[in-house]
């Protein structure tokens, strides 16, 4: 395995810790990116890994994405994410999630985890029975909205404003959707825009999680590689990240990208490939940080719905400064909203 140190997806982490537990069959990877702006903080993701490499490079790349989210929208906290190596359908997920919180418990509150792909609410609530770090629990939010509602609706605001900045309004009548991913959050952002009269195409792996759209929202399903060569105004990522690479690039027929996925590109070039292609990029750590921005709160503050919704809502009108920024300076919209972050870091550290 490649050395940690030198690791491509490496970027001056405070702490990247291999943790298991013999007991449970826990093996996961803890990534502290960075404590410069307060704790870290960022979900647990359980993921059935082909290799300790794979979940290396996206702990690596999830904690790095996790600090310049956490800082573009303002918040009091770091970057950091950890990730198990499993299956979360399996039988031993309880036990392997009560072993990593009391790993992240061991850390002290230097690090606060949270939900994240394979690890729910309800979840989040098992392992703070073994952790006090522990934020986006169920038990924290009303039944009909659920941590990840925050997710969805930041996302819905990133589309809005993708919208406002192809149309000149945030009119979504008629607008061309294209949706990859229809998990909870997913199939959330799908739910939003339907209601503001988008004409949405979808696809997922999961094929009865897509036709439940179909039959909710009659949107259109295609197979996972006809997603990309949709004619759509928008492209929306909502699986899983390095989907904007070299194969997927030449595909692509949208005129604006604005997803929920995590590291949607697959290295920088690849922003810039995209400014040259003429499709705006709606940074994903900008649109999909409204989980983060009203979910971590009580680590920060009291947690209340509406400030929590218009903490959320301001992701439109920064997504859509960058993205005007982004044209009018000729400069990729993800350097653009790293130089936000960075610049709140280099303060906090001055200070």
């Amino acid at each position: 395995m490649t050395d940690v140190f030198s690791h491509p997806s490496y970027d001056n982490h405070e702490q990247v810790l291999f943790v298991s537990d013999e007991e449970s069959g826990l093996k996961g990877i803890i990534g502290i990116h960075s404590t410069a702006l307060g704790p870290a903080a960022g979900g647990c993701r359980m993921y059935p890994y082909m290799s300790t490499e794979d979940a290396l490079k996206d702990v690596l790349r999830l904690s790095r994405g996790m600090t310049m989210k956490n800082s573009a929208t303002g918040i009091p906290v770091g970057g950091g994410k950890c990730v198990i190596i499993g299956d979360p359908n399996s039988p031993q997920k309880e036990a392997r999630l009560r072993a990593m919180a009391r790993h992240v418990q061991r850390l002290g509150g230097s690090y606060w985890t949270a939900i994240d792909v394979g690890v729910s609410a309800e979840d989040a609530d098992t392992m703070a029975e073994e952790c006090d770090y522990i934020f986006a629990r169920a038990s924290q939010f009303e039944t009909d909205f659920p941590p990840a509602k925050f997710t969805s609706t930041g996302g819905f605001h990133g589309v809005r404003a993708a919208t406002t900045f192809l149309r000149g309004s945030d009119d979504m009548t008629g607008l061309r959707v294209a949706v990859q991913g229809v998990g909870q959050t997913g199939a959330d952002l799908i739910a939003q825009m339907s209601a503001r009269g988008a004409d949405i195409v979808a696809t997922d792996v999961n094929k009865e999680a897509l036709a439940r759209m179909v039959s909710d929202f009659g949107v259109t399903a295609v197979a996972p590689n006809e997603i990309y060569a949709q004619d759509v105004d928008v492209f929306a990522p909502c699986a899983m990240g390095g989907i904007l690479n070299d194969d997927t690039l030449p595909q692509l027929k949208c005129k604006a990208i604005a997803g929920l996925a995590n590291n949607q590109l697959e290295t920088p070039a690849h922003g810039q490939r995209l400014l040259d292609m003429g499709i705006a990029y709606a940074p994903d750590f900008i649109v999909n940080g409204g989980g983060i921005t009203a979910c971590a709160m009580p680590i920060f503050t009291t947690f209340n719905k509406q400030d929590g919704l218009k903490r959320v809502e301001a992701i439109y009108d920064v997504t859509l400064d960058i993205l005007q920024r982004s044209m009018a300076e000729g400069t990729p919209s993800e350097l653009l909203a790293e130089k936000i972050a960075m610049g709140r870091i280099a303060q906090a550290k001055a200070a």
